[in-house]
């Protein structure tokens, strides 16, 4: 079986993670768009960068990233901002299940804070600082 062909603008490293979420050609592209590609690999846990999102559509375009009109990168870039506020805040990598390090603790709202200092100070509040 032939391998694909090389999709435009996107180097072996975005390639791949294309891949993983299910980009593996051109007409995969064309079928969920670059936007909605992006959102797929920062749905995943990447983070790609807006060079990417500009190398994607300039696949679409068939012309490199940089060529892609100025118009058209402010359009992705307010739909990227869009989409990527509906995602769910992305946990710190060392955070898989509730194994957070030594000393952390996990707030009501999802939120982990690896130093507990929610306890008052023993010197009646004081910051340390001098007088």
């Amino acid at each position: 079986m032939a391998a694909p062909a090389k999709l435009r603008n996107i180097g072996p490293k975005s390639a791949a993670q294309l891949r993983q979420v299910g980009v593996r050609t051109l007409d995969d592209l064309r079928a969920l768009g670059s936007l909605e590609a992006f959102v797929k690999l920062k749905r995943a846990g990447f983070k790609p960068s807006l060079n990417l999102l500009y190398s994607l559509e300039g696949a679409l375009l068939d012309c490199h990233w940089q060529q892609v009109p100025e118009a058209r990168r402010s359009e992705l870039i307010l739909a990227a901002d869009a989409a990527s506020a509906t995602l769910p805040k992305a946990q710190p990598r060392w955070f898989s299940g509730g194994n957070a390090p030594a000393g952390a603790v996990a707030a009501s709202d999802g939120e982990v804070d690896s130093e507990a200092d929610d306890e008052p100070a023993e010197d009646g509040g004081s910051d340390g600082g001098g007088d």
